[in-house]
């Protein structure tokens, strides 16, 4: 595996043809960049989302060249505070173009999933997300291999498939919990 860090891992998202495909398993994620707007989510304070615009430029500009990036977020219900302020934060994902959907663990078998996060890009390559124990994203550890990319495509076809749209996941029972 290849680490890719900096603008090694943002090249990924200029680089590839087709998709970008986004699991994330853990419930929450203690990086410092988001210390700081988690907090004033938590005390019911706006945020500019000034620190969230490189991501979604990012986003904006692989969309419109007509590339897809798509996002399923397994989450624990009842949510844990770090999911409902990331329901808020996808509302900005979403109009950047992003695709997200979440899905409840209790309603997919934990042998149906990774247990890294991982990207999948154009189904050829996959990158595990790498973080430090503090929580820091240190970048991603990147593989071409066959059975790793034909795993993580099965993952992604099962949890797309079983996952809710973002806009419905938030009229359901898991958001009201």
């Amino acid at each position: 595996m290849e680490l890719l860090q900096g603008e090694a891992f943002d090249d990924l998202f200029r680089g590839f043809d087709r998709e970008a495909f986004h699991l994330e398993v853990q419930d929450a994620y203690h990086t410092p960049n988001e210390a700081d707007p988690f907090h004033l989510f938590l005390a019911g304070q706006d945020d500019d989302f000034e620190w969230h615009q490189p991501w979604l430029e990012l986003v904006r500009d692989t969309t419109s060249a007509g590339k897809h990036i798509r996002r399923v977020r397994v989450v624990s219900v009842p949510h844990v505070d770090y999911t409902r302020w990331g329901l808020t934060v996808a509302e900005h994902n979403i109009r950047a173009g992003e695709d997200i959907r979440w899905l409840p663990r209790h309603l997919i078998d934990p042998e149906a999933l990774t247990t890294d996060d991982f990207w999948l890009f154009d189904a050829e390559r996959v990158v595990f997300t790498v973080f430090e124990r503090g929580g820091q994203w240190v970048g991603g550890a990147a593989t071409t291999d066959p059975v790793i990319v034909d795993r993580c495509r099965a993952v992604r076809d099962r949890v797309w498939h079983d996952a809710i749209p973002h806009r419905d996941y938030l009229d359901t029972e898991h958001v009201r919990a």
